[in-house]
């Protein structure tokens, strides 16, 4: 299998093969398997988000290939785009580049909860999300560990802490940078089992990626409802080459109607640590 950038699991296998046995006089068989990988339908994709940080907001529409095509994701052109929130905002967004639109007035508030509502092809996609309130990021810190047992060369870890607010229920998502670059955004935990207490949180940046002396490491934490968090959650369950369930699968959206990716309404708080 593989995966699209908004890691949407695209099978290999699509539609029902079709299975021709021959049976000759002497009781052997042959199988023609002729599998037919472009029979899907294309289906939309919906990927976008509103903050508590100023605007402008983007979501983005694009559709599904079939396996054997070019991995371009087409725009989904003249959609109705509209965001609103539980305090009478409401906006629809401009289409600034085919397939992205773009809010103009309406402001991401903690507390508030957001509706997304898509109006494309004939079909209408609707996604809720409720913006949580923000958490700071207490300490950036490197630690060194040694290899297999102890033995081996040291490998520098980047870890996060934080102090979860007591008594509600908080899902995390972060999203981690290198010069400006975002090379990690699907690492997520939550406080369960751990509600008040110090988060630590190790990066999800690899040991042996190649940073040198001067380079800027940026960490987001983003506070996220529930429904992101499974989102990343099962994407990083079917997305990681793990087995987990019987059959592969995309990952659980938020959104109606069959719509693939998820509308995420967060605070988000960023902390920056240079490299020596």
């Amino acid at each position: 299998m593989t995966t699209n950038k908004f890691g949407i699991i695209l099978h290999q296998f699509i539609g029902l093969p079709l299975i021709t046995i021959c049976l000759t006089t002497l009781s052997s068989c042959q199988k023609v398997i002729n599998i037919d990988l472009n029979s899907a339908a294309p289906e939309i994709v919906i990927e976008g988000g509103i903050s508590d940080q100023p605007g402008p907001y983007t979501v983005s529409l694009t559709k599904t290939v079939n396996f054997s095509d070019v991995n371009t994701f087409p725009p989904v052109q003249g959609a109705v785009v509209t965001i609103s929130d539980n305090a009478g905002n409401s906006e629809i967004l401009t289409e600034a580049t085919p397939g992205i639109y773009k809010t103009n007035t309406i402001q991401g508030i903690a507390g508030r909860t957001y509706t997304l509502i898509v109006s494309a092809n004939g079909k209408i996609y609707k996604s809720v999300s409720t913006l949580s309130f923000p958490v700071n990021i207490d300490t950036l810190m490197f630690k060194t560990s040694g290899g297999f047992g102890g033995h081996g060369e040291n490998r520098k870890t980047l870890d996060v802490q934080f102090t979860d607010p007591s008594g509600i229920v908080n899902y995390y998502r972060f999203i981690e940078l290198i010069n400006g670059v975002v090379i990690n955004s699907t690492s997520i935990t939550s406080d369960n089992l751990r509600d008040g207490t110090v988060i630590d949180h190790s990066s999800g940046i690899r040991p042996d990626y190649p940073l040198v002396s001067g380079d800027i490491i940026t960490i987001q934490l983003q506070s996220i409802d529930y429904g992101v968090y499974e989102y990343f959650r099962t994407f990083n369950r079917t997305g990681d080459g793990s087995f987990d369930s019987s059959t592969p699968a995309n990952p659980t959206s938020n959104l109606s109607n069959g719509a693939l990716g998820y509308f995420s309404a967060y605070a988000v708080r960023s902390k920056s640590i240079i490299i020596p």
